[in-house]
C-alpha cells in the first residue's frame, strides 16, 4: 500500500489547525472487535513517507496488517506541539488499544500524562527514567515501553564529522527550539560539551518558528559563524527545506540528524536511523496487542545510525569531502 495515499479512515488530518479524525474510523472502531492504534508524531507526513511502511511492516512481523486485523490512525503534528495534550485525551477517550509515540519525546510525555492504563510504545532520544517514562530500562514497570536512541553519543559524532568536513571551522552556531524543552535541554547540555572537547566554540540560537529561523539565520551570519548545527526537532525537519535553503544562499556548512534534511540539501547527517526506529516501535506494539504488557518488556536501545553526505552541496561550499571520509558514509548523495 502506498503511503501517500493512505485510506481515508486511517488518517488523521490537520484541518484549520485543529486536528480531527475521520468520524468513520471511530464508528469502525465501535462496531468491531478491531484494535485501534494511534500512531502519533511531531513530524510531517512528506518528511516521513517511509516510516507508515516501516511501522507496519513491524506490526506484521508479529501477525497484525494494517487494514485487516488492526486499524492505525496515524497524526502528524509539523511541530505544533501545543495540539498534543487534546489529541491524547480525545484517544484515551475513545480507548484506543495503543497509543504509539515513535520519535517524539513530547508526544510521549504528553500520552503519559493523559493515560496510566492504555499501553504507551515510544521512541525517544532522552533517558526515558529520567523523564519519567519508565523506572527502569530492564523492567518499565508502568504503561509505557519502547526504544531509547543515543542522543549525547550522537551529538558528539555529528560535531566530530563537521570537524572534519570543515577541518577550518571553530565558531559553530548551534540552531535548537526551545519550545521541545525536553530536547533543547538536552541539547543545551550535550553540545557545549561536545564542542568542548574537540576545541570548538559554541553560539546557541533558538527557533520555534519559520521567521524565528530566519532571524537565527541572520545572527549567524552578522556574527560570522563558521558553520551550522541544528539540533534533532522533529520542527526543524519539517522546516528542512527553508533551512537548507538559508544555509545554501549564505554559504553556510551545517551537520543536521536526519536523512531527510541531506536529501533537502544539507551538507551532512549523522543520527539513528528512523525507518528501523518506526520498525521496532511496530514490533513492540504488535507484541503489546497480542497481551505482553508494556511493564514487562525492556526498553530496547537504538543501535542502528547512519551517516549521510551530499556532495553537491559539499561542491557548491568549495568543500573537499577525503576519501576516507566518503567511505565512512553509509550513503553519498552524487
Amino acid at each position: 500500500m502506498q503511503f501517500d495515499h493512505l485510506r481515508r479512515r486511517e488518517f488523521i488530518t490537520l484541518l484549520g489547525g485543529a486536528v480531527v479524525a475521520w468520524p468513520f474510523a471511530v464508528r469502525a472502531q465501535q462496531q468491531s472487535s478491531v484494535p485501534v492504534v494511534g500512531l502519533v508524531n511531531a513530524g510531517s507526513l512528506d518528511m516521513s513517507a517511509n516510516r507508515p511502511a516501516a511501522f507496519s511492516r513491524g506490526l506484521s512481523e508479529t501477525g497484525y496488517v494494517d487494514g485487516q486485523n488492526v486499524t492505525v490512525e496515524y497524526h502528524w503534528f509539523s511541530g505544533q506541539y501545543d495540539r498534543l495534550p487534546a489529541l491524547m485525551a480525545d484517544l484515551v477517550r475513545r480507548r484506543v488499544a495503543v497509543i504509539a509515540t515513535p520519535g517524539g519525546t513530547l508526544a510521549a510525555l504528553a500520552a503519559k500524562a493523559a493515560t496510566t492504563t492504555i499501553p504507551i510504545v515510544f521512541g525517544v532520544g532522552e533517558d526515558p527514567v529520567k523523564l519519567g517514562l519508565v523506572s527502569s530500562l530492564a523492567r518499565p514497570g508502568g504503561n509505557a515501553t519502547g526504544i531509547n536512541i543515543f542522543l549525547q553519543e550522537i551529538t558528539a559524532k555529528q560535531l566530530g564529522l563537521l570537524h572534519e568536513l570543515v577541518p577550518k571551522a571553530v565558531r559553530i552556531a548551534a540552531l535548537v527550539n526551545p519550545a521541545n524543552t525536553p530536547a533543547a535541554e538536552a541539547a543545551l547540555r550535550e553540545i557545549p560539551e561536545a564542542a568542548r572537547a574537540i576545541g570548538l566554540q559554541i553560539q546557541v540560537l533558538n527557533a520555534s518558528t519559520s521567521r524565528e529561523i530566519e532571524a537565527a539565520f541572520a545572527t549567524l551570519v552578522r556574527d560570522r559563524a563558521d558553520a551550522l548545527f541544528v539540533a534533532p526537532d522533529t520542527f526543524f525537519i519539517s522546516r528542512r527545506v527553508q533551512i537548507t535553503t538559508l544555509a545554501a544562499r549564505h554559504g553556510i556548512p551545517a551537520a543536521y540528524s536526519t536523512r531527510e534534511e541531506v536529501e533537502a540539501g544539507g551538507l551532512m547527517s549523522y543520527g539513528t536511523d528512523n525507518g528501523d526506529m518506526f520498525h521496532q516501535v511496530g514490533v513492540y506494539t504488535g507484541r503489546v496487542l497480542k497481551g505482553a504488557k508494556p511493564a514487562d518488556l525492556p526498553v530496547v536501545q537504538s543501535t542502528k545510525f547512519e551517516f549521510v553526505i551530499n556532495l553537491q552541496t559539499a561542491r557548491a561550499l568549495g568543500l573537499e569531502v577525503p576519501n576516507s571520509i566518503q567511505l565512512l558514509a553509509d550513503e553519498v548523495i552524487e
